[in-house]
């Protein structure tokens, strides 16, 4: 499993039309499954007279958490296309939400799979993609006489401390790549005398 993962800077929007329909993308970063009702709501005020509004996410550091909604288009045809772009593009931690305005004409299964798809290629074009690394966070426990050994391995491995306590008990919070996690955690566990406690991962 790699300690990277692609995903966006900030929203963005596409736009594909067919046979009078019009496809409004609307991509953003999105972490917490609690926030997408506050992301559509705004959009089904600002966009009334719009018929459907489809969407696909995929969230979490391992990429396995996904959710697809075809929002009234038959089954199959609108929020698995939104997705399928998404995990072409290898993206994490993104919402598509693709608002339609009916333009008509049927344009059938096949037809609304290439819409959807296409609007949520064309919202990812505009969009700034970029790659982030999965870190560690870890509490070291340990008293001031090995402040220069617990710094040195700092100072090494270039780990960046987030807050630090120093008395007659010191206490630091640092946090690094989570593939350096067995080179830190060996470096540190050679250390007599010290707690190393993991705290979470983001």
């Amino acid at each position: 499993m790699t300690d990277q993962y692609k995903t966006l800077k900030s929203s963005s929007e596409g736009l594909f039309k067919d046979k009078g329909s019009k496809f409004l993308a609307f991509s953003y970063p999105f972490e917490n499954e609690s926030e997408i009702k506050n992301i559509i709501e705004p959009l089904r005020k600002e966009h009334f007279k719009a018929v459907h509004f489809c969407y696909a996410y995929r969230i979490g550091l391992d990429k396995t958490t996904y959710r697809v909604n075809d929002d009234g288009e038959p089954s199959g045809s609108a929020g698995r296309p939104i997705l399928n772009v998404l995990l072409s593009k290898e993206l994490t931690n993104i919402l598509v939400v693709v608002v339609r305005y009916w333009g008509g004409t049927l344009l059938g299964v096949p037809g609304l799979i290439n819409a959807y798809k296409s609007a949520t290629e064309e919202a990812l074009e505009n969009a700034e993609i970029v790659e982030k690394t999965i870190n560690d966070v870890y509490q070291i426990t340990f008293g001031y006489v090995q402040m220069n050994d617990i710094m040195k391995v700092v100072k090494d491995l270039d780990l960046k401390i987030i807050n630090q306590q120093f008395d007659n008990q010191c206490v630091i919070k640092i946090e690094f790549r989570q593939s350096l996690n067995s080179q830190v955690v060996g470096r540190f566990e050679k250390i007599e005398k010290i707690e190393v406690d993991f705290l979470y991962t983001f």
